[in-house]
């Protein structure tokens, strides 16, 4: 009996080392939870009982967070004269509603731990039982689900000890019913193995649910939290091999928020988070939003995301883990700029994450030349740290295919003086576009979701050729790239985005002496009459100098654009209009391009000198 029982602890001993060795090397296997495990008494999400103590110090010793605490404080009250949310769709989507009371319900939920005033979770309760009261959370968009799923479970964590009983039963059964088993519906959880977004929200609010009402079924609770550490790591292999977000920055947030919140969740509650954090790429991605913000505070927009530049809770876990605070270098010149200009759903987490960083004084990050591979591979430099008058140009390769995608491949943004002259004019309305019937979200070359203006290649800083869209098949890498600060640059080969049309295609993108920006094409045609258009969309307004020059002018600035390599070219300024009554109308964006015929059967190259003030030779040695 002796003998086997060494049998059987030296092979878990040795299964415990392989499992370990597997989540150190950032692979991640099927965990590892176990449902006989107690997890501590509530509250247990976040912030468990007692540490309020702790946080309150923390905050005391600096006076911004002070102050984005008494925001918190005060958006709470507002919340009690509003009424509660009610159950009202827009479109196909409940989204809205179950943001809103995540945003609530947590701010709220704070509000009370941090002060012991009855009103607030008197009114957390009050939105917590009307969103159980609802027929449904919406879950053929289940992303509704998964957030408002987050929302009951922290508020019914956080404010345990306060509920009656009758009404933490309530708000159980409404976790367990409206949220827990629709994620095992098959007509709703396709998010299972998705690899974008949806899998991270959703993974992230059916975990959070399951931990608060682990009690209730354990057996039940503990499939869900394993089922999500499991499946949560489809996603995560995207950050890698550097950091990159395929989505973009704006669902770079919203996926990677959900991501860390469940991370910290686990690794508070069980003590780690399995090998997660510890996946390629997934602790560079806070590098990631540091360098696709602009000196101008200006997201890189590129697919499906804006340009607004934002303070965001996620970047504060990943000072937390990286100890880095060069990475929350923008967040601290917003804050300064703006104040809390807009408070985020989950902004209670930045405190828990981020109260020991300072952002009265930035620290300035060294890089100013990053770049990452991946699905959807980036370049980003930049002139410097020092003011907002930097010099940015920021580069977009990878595939239209990628979730949120756009035919951008080879695209770019230029940021000079202040200004930004060549700008991604980012995402359209979801919901605009499906009332009026827009199949948005089938990918396929000839989808209907190409047509709409802000999606092709005809409206972002890049090429055409007889007027054709780019391959969704196909995909740019980065092929080389210098960050030689005196002449940084990137290199891709185009072509499997331009398969069939031209014989091969290269982009270099350059920034020369920190000041000036060069496009530079190489195109090997076909035995075929080819017309090329290169576009630029811009804010500005623009005038032709002379046959191979535009001069761009806003804010008393300019920036003149140079053309080298064409035997003749034509010049176009137009409107961002759209012939279609869906799309928006980007009001005050110009589209300027030029068109060549190419050469028969031979390489060209092009060259396009963006060169802010005026219009003057150059040292610029050819990159392709």
């Amino acid at each position: 009996m002796k003998g086997l029982m060494r049998i059987i602890f030296t092979v878990v001993g040795v299964l415990l080392i392989c499992s370990y060795s597997a989540r150190a090397a950032g692979t991640v296997e099927k965990e590892f939870v176990n449902s006989s495990v107690k997890l501590p008494e509530h509250p247990r999400l976040l912030l468990l009982k007692g540490e309020e103590k702790k946080l309150k110090k923390q905050i005391a010793k600096d006076s911004v967070w002070t102050k984005i605490h008494g925001i918190l404080l005060n958006e709470a009250d507002r919340y009690l004269t509003l009424p509660v949310n009610e159950r009202i769709k827009v479109g196909r989507r409940l989204l809205d509603v179950s943001r809103d009371n995540l945003k609530r319900i947590f701010i709220l939920s704070y509000a009370y731990r941090m002060t012991k005033d009855k009103k607030y979770a008197v009114r957390a309760q009050e939105e917590m039982l009307k969103a159980a009261s609802f027929e449904d959370w919406n879950p053929s968009h289940f992303l509704d689900v998964g957030e408002m799923t987050m929302a009951l479970a922290i508020g019914y964590d956080w404010l345990y000890s306060f509920l009656d009983s009758e009404t933490r039963n309530k708000i159980e059964k409404a976790i367990t019913e409206q949220g827990l088993k629709q994620s095992f519906d098959e007509a709703y959880n396709w998010f299972i193995d998705a690899g974008h977004n949806w899998n991270q929200v959703c993974h992230a609010g059916m975990a959070y649910g399951a931990l608060a009402i682990w009690e209730k079924d354990a057996d039940f609770a503990s499939k869900i939290v394993n089922r999500a550490i499991d499946k949560i790591s489809i996603p995560m292999k995207h950050y890698g091999p550097d950091g990159a977000y395929p989505e973009g920055v704006g669902y770079w947030d919203y996926g990677t928020s959900f991501n860390v919140m469940f991370l910290s969740a686990i690794e508070k509650i069980f003590g780690t988070d399995y090998g997660l954090s510890e996946m390629p790429g997934f602790l560079k991605t806070g590098e990631y939003l540091l360098h696709a913000v602009t000196p101008g505070l200006r997201n890189f927009s590129y697919s499906d995301n804006g340009s607004r530049a934002g303070i965001y809770a996620t970047l504060f876990w990943f000072y937390d883990k990286t100890k880095n605070p060069a990475i929350l270098y923008n967040q601290a010149l917003l804050y300064q700029k703006e104040g809390l200009r807009s408070i985020e759903r989950l902004a209670p987490a930045m405190l828990i994450w981020g109260a020991s960083a300072s952002l009265g004084v930035p620290v300035k990050p060294t890089e100013v030349f990053w770049k990452a591979g991946g699905d959807n591979p980036v370049c980003f430099m930049r002139s410097g740290w020092e003011t907002n008058q930097e010099t940015y140009l920021g580069v977009k390769l990878g595939s239209p295919s990628v979730n949120h995608g756009h035919m951008d491949i080879g695209s770019f943004i230029f940021e000079a003086n202040g200004v930004n002259w060549a700008i991604d004019l980012g995402a359209d309305n979801y919901n605009q576009l499906e009332q009026k019937g827009v199949d948005l979200w089938n990918m396929k070359q000839e989808s209907q979701r190409w047509d709409v203006f802000r999606y092709n290649n005809f409206a972002h800083n890049t090429l055409a050729f007889n007027e054709k869209r780019q391959n969704v098949g196909g995909k740019a890498e980065i092929e080389r790239s210098s960050d030689i600060p005196d002449h940084m640059y990137v290199v891709s080969d185009l072509t499997p985005v331009y398969k069939e049309q031209v014989k091969s295609v290269k982009r270099s993108c350059s920034l020369v002496d920190k000041k000036y920006g060069v496009i530079e094409d190489e195109i090997v045609s076909k035995n075929r009459f080819t017309k090329m258009t290169w576009s630029l969309v811009t804010p500005a307004t623009a005038s032709v100098v002379s046959d191979k020059t535009i001069v761009l002018e806003r804010d008393g600035k300019k920036l003149y654009l140079r053309v080298e390599g064409p035997e003749k070219i034509k010049w176009n300024i137009r409107p961002a209009v759209s012939s279609f009554s869906y799309d928006s109308p980007n009001k005050g964006i110009s589209i300027v391009s030029f068109d060549t015929d190419l050469k028969r059967d031979a390489k060209q190259k092009i060259y396009v000198y963006l060169l802010p003030d005026e219009d003057k030779e150059i040292d610029y040695q050819p990159v392709l």
